[in-house]
């Protein structure tokens, strides 16, 4: 907790953090707020302290991370928000999360820290002071719902639901790995490219792991231990993306994206033999469309006259603009 504090108070990777403080908290952000030592710099101990208090009360074994770290960010062109808004902000998130709901003074501790002037990072400690274990599950989601009511609040752009249909996008690391090894894109990002593409062209489940080996990409199929020789899943790999040991790192189709999954591409190619006149279930229709956007995404990035807004495009499945990132690390500046 002290490390995570001291960061977001801190110059930030490229100094880019101005006039951090407080904006909201378990109790007011004034009583909380670090005290400067002499010569500028903070003392975080006390805060640091009584945000780690409620660990020792706990009665039964709390999580091996018992940091819950969030960031809000307001979307490009949104207006400036106020430290009162933000503070909105927090307390909503904190409220629908089940964290520390409104009422409950036995909720976790928490702080909402603002350094820049488009985003917060609420802080918060995974223990409750009546000593229990607070849940997290499906936080993610819940997040979303508070975004979604302060868009309405304050008047912001907003944003679509956590609907669990968007794509998987590469985390930071692998993002990071992809650039240091000189890779266009992430490995999570090239073999959901790969997958899409091969399930759009593809009729039956045969072509499409046929489509898969002919683009390079290694496969692994998951057979039945119930019923041997069926195959109820797959995983899908690049040759170069190997962990320390040598061996080829794999993502299922659902950690791809959430239509990728075996059983929803049978239902999707399934639905596609119906014939005209069939209408698709909603999942398996945004499924084609998504795929046939992506298809048409891909041809404009190739094609040498281009528009320079095709060139630019965004991820080719399920992308979307979210602006809350759940994070358990101080790695967001």
């Amino acid at each position: 907790m002290a490390r995570l504090i001291y960061y977001l108070y801190g110059p930030g990777k490229a100094n880019a953090h101005t006039d951090p403080h407080l904006v909201a908290g378990f109790r007011d952000p004034g009583d909380l707020e670090p005290e400067h030592f002499p010569g500028g710099r903070r003392d975080f101990r006390s805060l640091a302290g009584l945000l780690s208090q409620p660990l020792a009360a706990l009665y039964r074994p709390g999580y091996k991370k018992p940091v819950w770290h969030c960031v809000a960010r307001a979307a490009p062109g949104d207006r400036m928000l106020s430290d009162s808004e933000w503070a909105g902000v927090a307390a909503e998130i904190m409220h629908r999360t089940g964290l520390a709901p409104r009422g409950d003074d036995a909720g976790v501790r928490w702080v909402a820290v603002r350094h820049a002037g488009d985003h917060i990072h609420v802080v918060a400690t995974l223990a409750r002071l009546d000593g229990a274990r607070p849940r997290i599950w499906n936080d993610y989601y819940r997040v979303r719902e508070a975004c979604r009511a302060v868009e309405q609040r304050f008047g912001l752009r907003a944003t679509a639901p956590g609907d669990r249909t968007a794509a998987r996008q590469p985390t930071r690391a692998e993002t990071e790995q992809a650039a240091r090894r000189g890779w266009g894109e992430p490995p999570r990002a090239a073999l959901r490219r790969h997958v899409c593409a091969a399930a759009a062209g593809a009729g039956t489940e045969g072509a499409f792991f046929v489509a898969l080996e002919d683009a390079g990409v290694l496969v692994r199929k998951r057979y039945s231990v119930v019923r041997p020789g069926e195959v109820t899943g797959y995983a899908v790999g690049l040759p170069q993306h190997v962990n320390r040991d040598g061996g080829v790192v794999w993502y299922g189709g659902g950690k791809l994206a959430a239509d990728l999954t075996l059983p929803k591409l049978r239902r999707r190619w399934s639905g596609a033999t119906q014939g005209v006149g069939h209408a698709l279930p909603g999942p398996v229709a945004r499924a084609v469309l998504r795929n046939a956007v992506t298809g048409a995404a891909e041809l404009a990035r190739n094609e040498p006259d281009s528009s320079p807004g095709c060139a630019r495009a965004g991820p080719p499945c399920g992308c979307g603009s979210a602006r809350s990132i759940l994070a358990r690390s101080p790695g967001t500046p």
